[in-house]
């Protein structure tokens, strides 16, 4: 069948996130068949160099031999149980796997599916700590703006908004806002709010490094470290959202590692499973966890828990993946393809149709600026790369890179050259 009668079939029977379904069959969407490394292959055999790591969760590969095994190897054994009260060994072995490596400090993890769910985890379970240690006036969290935590409600209120989702702004809890990566000085406006406001917050929020969906604004570490230190000196837990920096998309493993902090609670999720299989983690330093801990049915209990919350089938995959990053030396990579990026974009950065060029390790944003009058031009621009055979997805007219974590250098060269002749393609019409 072809790519239309596929997209006519796509159309007729699924609602695609964050997706006009009007016009879906005009925005040149690719139907996926199978994958192969760094590449999608479609209906139509076509091949797209997976530039976006399928919205950031892909690391070292599609159709990956080592993940493969792993997933039948539990497939053999079981695919799910509950958690609710049961153990399974796979969530278990990952539990114990992740803990060293995740920089908060001997932590416990709750699992659930998405990086929203985990989120609205991290936040449930700062606001019951205090009530657990008999403080009823935690009663709001400091964020920043142009955060992007998810799309639940409560993690759309600990965000910024935006995507167009102030219809639900009614559903919103309010917080403390401060200004975000894009605003020079944001790390001293921070403190000063952690200062005026330390016994009203539950939690202070934030992204380590990169505001992902804000289009790429980055920051240097000593920012976030003075952020971090400023609220755990008042004893405010510091909730970290890796979700999308984390394994290995910034440098290191965990974009905290970076900034030397060792947040109380850290939300992780996207590239845990390598992309195979949806997980998330929620981790919680002992001194939140253990004041959880009372009489059976008691109040101190977290009454939160998901259906699927530490699938073995993911939690197998997401350990073996674990293992594979050091096993093959990813890192080692990423160091290489973020310098081969950066070299890559140098020729964007001076374009008179670029703005800004944003980047921190293989997340990257290139800011366009378009003519007055001119519309959509980080999806014009982005259909043109598409045709060109680059998959790459817009933020308005910001074009979002995130390349998978086993790019090599000549794949990023790609990137770099079809962005560009993508760019004049639209500048030139």
């Amino acid at each position: 069948m072809s790519i239309t009668s596929w997209v006519k079939r796509d159309q007729r029977v699924v609602w695609h996130g964050f997706t006009q379904m009007s016009c879906y069959d005009t925005s040149t969407p690719v139907i996926v068949d199978t994958g192969e490394g760094n590449y999608l292959i479609d209906v139509e055999g076509n091949r797209y160099l997976d530039a976006i790591s399928s919205l950031w969760v892909m690391t070292i590969g599609h159709n990956d031999p080592d993940l493969n095994q792993a997933a039948k190897d539990q497939l053999q054994k079981i695919s799910h149980s509950t958690l609710l009260g049961n153990g399974n060994v796979a969530p278990i072995e990952l539990a114990e796997a992740l803990a060293p490596q995740v920089p908060v400090p001997d932590p416990h993890f709750l699992f659930a599916s998405d990086g929203a769910a985990a989120v609205e985890q991290a936040i449930k379970i700062a606001f019951q700590y205090w009530h657990n240690l008999g403080v009823t006036t935690r009663d709001t969290y400091l964020t920043l703006d142009e955060a992007y935590h998810g799309d639940t409600v409560g993690s759309l209120s600990v965000g910024a908004g935006g995507f167009g989702t102030s219809l639900f702004d009614p559903l919103r809890f309010p917080v403390i806002r401060t200004p975000g990566y894009n605003i020079e000085n944001w790390a001293e406006q921070a403190v000063k709010a952690v200062e005026e406001n330390h016994k009203r917050l539950a939690a202070v929020v934030l992204e380590p490094l990169v505001q992902g969906a804000a289009g790429m604004f980055v920051c240097d570490p000593p920012d976030v470290s003075q952020v971090v230190a400023a609220a755990q000196e008042f004893d405010i837990p510091v909730v970290c959202d890796e979700v999308a920096t984390g394994f290995g998309r910034t440098g290191t493993l965990f974009a905290s590692e970076q900034c030397g902090i060792a947040p109380d609670i850290m939300s992780l999720g996207k590239g845990i499973t390598g992309g195979y299989a949806p997980l998330s983690a929620t981790a919680a330093a002992p001194h939140i966890y253990e004041t959880f801990l009372g009489p059976d049915l008691g109040e101190r209990t977290f009454y939160h828990g998901h259906s699927y919350s530490g699938n073995a089938l993911a939690c197998a995959i997401a350990r073996r993946h674990l293992q594979l990053l050091e096993e093959r030396d990813i890192l080692s990579n990423v160091h290489s393809a973020a310098a081969a990026l950066a070299s890559a974009l140098e020729p964007i950065e001076s374009h008179f149709a670029v703005k800004d060029v944003r980047r921190r390790g293989l997340m990257a944003g290139v800011e366009l600026n378009p003519p007055p009058g001119a519309e959509r031009w980080g999806r014009r621009v982005c259909a043109n790369a598409t045709k060109r055979g680059v998959l790459l997805r817009p933020i308005g007219d910001v074009v979002i890179i995130v390349a998978p974590l086993s790019v090599t250098a000549g794949e990023v060269e790609v990137i770099g050259q079809t962005l560009l002749a993508a760019i004049d393609a639209v500048a030139g019409q």
